[in-house]
């Protein structure tokens, strides 16, 4: 199964705009905060990188997904996470300034760690006719596609801070609404493929989602790490950049497989909605002792 012309046009297009407005929203200092604060920069990006891949490949065994949907769950899986994590995590009154820590190292990491995770995840669920691994070329195509438009977004945030600061609401607002252009052209290419994978599909999405936020928010919590703090990794870690899955799967220069691409679209609809209720939960749960740790940290 192969992209549409126009779905393949708009990509590129869409996630360089999603990217560069993550990069406009990015500073060294945020780099540079992990020197400051290694633990739970460390205790995130363990959970991300190493803990969600191992128990997605479980998750993709157990509800026997066929092979380019397991393929395209661990592709989710080895993305880093996605920019309206850093909005859940400031509206659950978590730590934004280490959702925003993480969202740079993770996304600078994700450049190597998404080509080995999915030429392993190739190599395991696709047989050799079907795999089409990921080689050094387009180890630097996907560089290009997800860190070029942050650097560039990161730079102009450094010499033009007012024109920055101008575009930072009008860039966030026109990637969300490519985000769920994305979603919907990606639905409306392979409708039937969706309707006849859906209830596996997105019970798959929704096991994964739940574990996502699950690890992001408890294993922190058993490390002792602050509330606001797990209450970032938490948001961090369940929402995935779906945007940037389903662009390296429809993309013809690297996976070209619209089926792929399906995990990826259905999670980034479930996501909004379990990131708002573990927000709430949280905030009912703890919301005193979250206020306290705010004010202490102003």
């Amino acid at each position: 199964m192969t992209a549409s012309p126009l779905l393949t046009a708009f990509l590129p297009i869409a996630l360089g705009i999603i990217m560069l407005g993550l990069g406009l929203s990015l500073t060294l200092a945020d780099f540079a905060r992990v020197a400051k604060f290694p633990k739970p920069v460390l205790i995130g990006l363990g959970c991300q990188i190493v803990l969600l891949p191992l128990l997605c490949f479980l998750i993709a065994k157990g509800f026997g997904l066929a092979p380019a949907l397991a393929v395209g769950l661990m592709l989710l899986a080895a993305s880093p996470g996605g920019t309206s994590a850093n909005l859940y995590s400031h509206l659950a009154h978590g730590d934004v300034a280490l959702n925003i820590t993480l969202t740079a190292v993770n996304s600078v990491i994700a450049v190597l760690t998404m080509p080995f995770i999915v030429n392993l995840s190739l190599q395991y669920f696709m047989t050799a006719d079907q795999a089409l691994p990921l080689q050094f070329g387009k180890v630097v195509q996907v560089f290009a596609i997800v860190l070029g438009p942050v650097f560039i977004g990161m730079f102009l945030r450094s010499r033009f801070p007012r024109f920055a600061a101008r575009m930072d609401k009008p860039v966030k607002i026109g990637s969300a609404l490519f985000l769920v252009l994305v979603i919907v052209l990606a639905f409306v290419k392979d409708w039937q493929t969706v309707v006849d994978y859906a209830p596996v599909v997105g019970m798959a999405a929704l096991a994964f989602n739940l574990v996502s936020l699950g690890v992001g928010y408890f294993v922190p919590r058993l490390l002792k790490l602050p509330l606001r703090q797990a209450v970032a990794i938490g948001m961090e870690i369940g929402i995935h950049n779906g945007t940037l899955a389903i662009a390296l799967a429809l993309s013809p220069m690297l996976l070209n497989n619209s089926t792929m691409a399906i995990p990826a679209a259905i999670y980034s609809f479930i996501m909004f909605f379990t990131a708002a209720a573990f927000g709430w939960w949280v905030n009912f749960a703890h919301g005193k002792q979250l206020a306290a740790e705010e004010v202490q940290a102003a």
